[in-house]
C-alpha cells in the first residue's frame, strides 16, 4: 500500500503520482494537494499482488474518492530530484477517473480546473488570443536561434505541428508535445531558462515534474474518449444529451457539432432513455438518459471518432 503526502524515505527511489480526473458542471477537474501545487503522491511500498489494486486502495482510503477506471500512465526518471544515496527518483504515474465527491476529504486536497495549468488547451471558444499575441513571438525567436538552416526548419515544423499552424490543424491530443516544447523554449516557470511571459498565459506551475505528468494524463484521456467509453465513469447515473456533450467538450477542449454528436451517440447505441425528464433548467424539459449496462461491460468504440466542429 502507498502512503501519500509524505517525504520520500531516505533510500526510496520510486514514487507514485496519481492523476484523478472528474467532470463537474462541464468543468474538467484534477485532484491536487499542497494548495494546487502537487498531484497526490507518495513513496511506493507495494504489499498487494497487483500494483493497481494497491493504487486503488490507497486513493480511496486517502481521498475518499471511489475510483472507476484506472490505468497506468507511464514511468519516468525525474533528473531534477535525487535521494540521499544519489539515485534519481523514478515516478510511476496512474490515471484514475472519478465522480467528484462533496463530502470532506481526510487529506488536504482540492479540485482544480485543469485549464488552470494549461490555459492554451481550451479551444471551446476558439483559439485563445494570447497564443498568437504572446507565445508565437517567443517561438519565432527560438526558431531563428537555431544554429543551422536545417535546425531552424525543423524547429518551425515542430511549432506548426504542435500548435496547428498551416498546413497543420489543431490536434487536441498533442498536450504533452506542446508542454515539452514550451518547456524546452523556456516559457514555463518550471524551466530554468524561462522567458518572461505573463503568468496568466503560461498557466499555474506545479512542483517537481507533476505538470508534465498531468499533461500526459490529459493527452491519454483525450485520445481514449474517442475509442473507449470511459466517459461513462465521469458522468452521473442519469444525464441529458447536452450534459454528455458538454462533458466531452470540457475534456477535449474543443466544440462538437451538436447534430453529428447526437447521431454518433445514437448509432453506437451507448445510452438509453430513462423515461424521465430533467425539470431543473429554465427552458423546456430535456430527456434523461443512462448508459446501457451491456455497453459498460462489453462495448468499446474502436476506430470511432468524435464529430468535431472545425
Amino acid at each position: 500500500m502507498v502512503k501519500p503526502f509524505q517525504n520520500l524515505p531516505k533510500e526510496g527511489t520510486t514514487e507514485l503520482a496519481a492523476v484523478l480526473i472528474a467532470v463537474t458542471d462541464s468543468t474538467a477537474k484534477v485532484l491536487t494537494v499542497d494548495h494546487g501545487n502537487t498531484l497526490p503522491n507518495g513513496p511506493l511500498s507495494p504489499i498487494h499482488k497487483s500494483l493497481q489494486a494497491g493504487v486503488r486502495q490507497w486513493v480511496e482510503t486517502q481521498t475518499h474518492q471511489s475510483l472507476g477506471y484506472v490505468e497506468q500512465l507511464y514511468t519516468f526518471v525525474d533528473t531534477q530530484r535525487k535521494t540521499s544515496s544519489g539515485h534519481y527518483l523514478i515516478y510511476i504515474s496512474y490515471l484514475g477517473l472519478v465522480r467528484e465527491e462533496t463530502k470532506p476529504l481526510e487529506s488536504v486536497a482540492i479540485w482544480q480546473d485543469w485549464y488552470t495549468y494549461f490555459p492554451w488547451e481550451d479551444h471551446r471558444n476558439g483559439r485563445p488570443d494570447f497564443i498568437e499575441q504572446y507565445l508565437y513571438p517567443i517561438f519565432r525567436h527560438w526558431i531563428n536561434a537555431g544554429n543551422t538552416i536545417a535546425e531552424q526548419k525543423s524547429r518551425e515544423q515542430r511549432v506548426k505541428l504542435c500548435w496547428g499552424i498551416s498546413p497543420f490543424s489543431w490536434n487536441e491530443e498533442y498536450v504533452l508535445q506542446r508542454y515539452e516544447l514550451m518547456y524546452e523554449v523556456g516559457i514555463l516557470p518550471e524551466a530554468s531558462n524561462r522567458e518572461e511571459v505573463p503568468k496568466l498565459f503560461c498557466g499555474k506551475s506545479m512542483n517537481h515534474d507533476h505538470r508534465r505528468v498531468l499533461a500526459s494524463a490529459m493527452a491519454r484521456l483525450r485520445a481514449k474518449i474517442k475509442y473507449r467509453p470511459v466517459i461513462f465513469e465521469l458522468m452521473p447515473p442519469v444525464f441529458t444529451l447536452l450534459q454528455l456533450q458538454q462533458s466531452i467538450e470540457a475534456l477535449a477542449g474543443i466544440t462538437l457539432h451538436k447534430q453529428n454528436f447526437r447521431r454518433f451517440i445514437a448509432q453506437q447505441e451507448l445510452i438509453e432513455e430513462t423515461g424521465k425528464m430533467d425539470q431543473s433548467g429554465p427552458g423546456r424539459p430535456a430527456r434523461l438518459y443512462q448508459f446501457r449496462e451491456d455497453v459498460l461491460l462489453e462495448r468499446s468504440l474502436s476506430g470511432s471518432k468524435l464529430p468535431i466542429s472545425r
